[in-house]
């Protein structure tokens, strides 16, 4: 069935311009960043690693690992910076090294490797897929199709269908539950992470994916808002790493609280309303968040149980969760969306081990605040 299209928006608006950052700091600010992540002479900041002629990747350096996650956010941010030579080194890496050919996980790709390219585990982490899927239909439309792996537009395609249909003869498991179309933490379990809802990558997926799968991505996109809206505490509007699929927080390994993974809910809300403006859009959580930060400093960030309690560990990515409050701010107003992208504007990104996390996420809001993270379209 095919479902009729969402409206096409191409809002690339640019607040840090309204709130009257010169143009000219702004694009030196985006062009910095980006050598301090991409560029091999900067030691204290980079998280990308060329390899031989056509290969590279994305290293999370906390866990001195590689991760579909990073691999997927690089080659988001090589493409809407307009570095095809990079796109194409990380897809490539991504499809020598991480690409599953057999057992119950064929078609999907090893959430962590090596920097050799050994894999750690034979799972996958279905925010890595997603990510993937956007980032290639946004290349086959910004660049054109290639051969081979770099047919970028049907290699999205097959992956969305395998990550709906898998399962279905009995070989695995699907990424996103077919009743609920909520996606999951991995396809083996019956629970998810909000932060892995991109209600804004769905409506997507549902113009460009196979005609049969168009329907399930238009609901998906409505069930996402819903089930972030769900998972938010009603006071603070934070979130935790794991739920339920009703919105409870999930506990297992301590994963119930609002955490490392938690802040990228800030993020997904900013980039959906900014994209698509849609009324179901939780802005209301997005507001909460930033009015409980707005009175804390970075160096105070904590592990907190969702109704605000403040926990024993202290955050392992305070920058990180900086650049996505101030992310938020494309869906909210006011003193605390002011005051969180000044935050934001006048926070270095982060050097030292655990910089990977932190500086994605720095990275994305300031893409997203400069109106660099952009939808692209199919040539007319």
């Amino acid at each position: 069935m095919k479902v009729k299209s969402v409206k096409l928006a191409r809002n690339n608006r640019n607040l840090l311009e309204e709130y009257g950052y010169r143009k000219e700091e702004i694009n030196q600010k985006v062009q910095s960043t980006w050598k301090m992540l991409f560029d091999p002479s900067e030691q204290d900041t980079r998280i990308y690693y060329p390899v031989g002629e056509n290969l590279g990747y994305i290293l999370d350096t906390g866990n001195d690992d590689v991760r579909t996650e990073g691999m997927s956010y690089g080659m988001m941010m090589a493409l809407q910076m307009d570095h095809k030579n990079v796109f194409d080194r990380l897809w490539n890496w991504a499809m020598t090294y991480m690409y599953m050919e057999e057992g119950e996980n064929a078609g999907y790709f090893a959430w962590s490797c090596q920097p050799d390219g050994a894999k750690n585990a034979y799972g996958p982490a279905p925010d890595g897929e997603e990510y993937f899927a956007l980032a290639l239909f946004f290349a086959a439309h910004r660049w054109g199709n290639g051969t081979g792996i770099y047919e970028y537009s049907k290699h999205a395609k097959e992956l969305l269908h395998r990550c709906l249909h898998k399962g279905e003869n009995g070989d695995g498991y699907p990424m996103w539950d077919p009743d609920n179309k909520l996606i999951k933490f991995v396809p083996s379990v019956e629970f998810s992470d909000p932060s892995y809802h991109l209600p804004h990558f769905y409506e997507l997926f549902a113009l460009w994916c196979y005609e049969d799968d168009q329907a399930f991505w238009h609901q998906a996109a409505i069930s996402s808002r819903q089930y972030i809206a769900a998972s938010a505490h009603p006071v603070t509007g934070l979130t935790p790493e794991y739920a339920f699929y009703d919105g409870t927080p999930n506990h297992i390994r301590g994963f119930g609280h609002f955490y490392s993974d938690s802040y990228r809910v800030a993020c997904n809300i900013g980039l959906d309303y900014l994209w698509f403006q849609d009324n179901a859009c939780p802005v209301v959580v997005a507001e909460k968040i930033q009015a409980f930060f707005a009175d804390k400093h970075p160096d105070e960030y904590r592990r907190y149980a969702i109704d605000g309690t403040p926990l024993e560990d202290k955050a392992l990515h305070p920058v990180g969760l900086v650049a996505a409050n101030a992310m938020a701010s494309l869906a909210t107003n006011g003193a605390n969306a002011r005051k969180a992208v000044d935050l934001f504007w006048n926070t270095p990104a982060r050097t030292g081990i655990r910089r990977y996390y932190d500086n994605c996420l720095y990275f994305f809001s300031l893409l997203a605040l400069s109106g660099n993270f952009k939808i692209w379209y199919p040539a007319e």
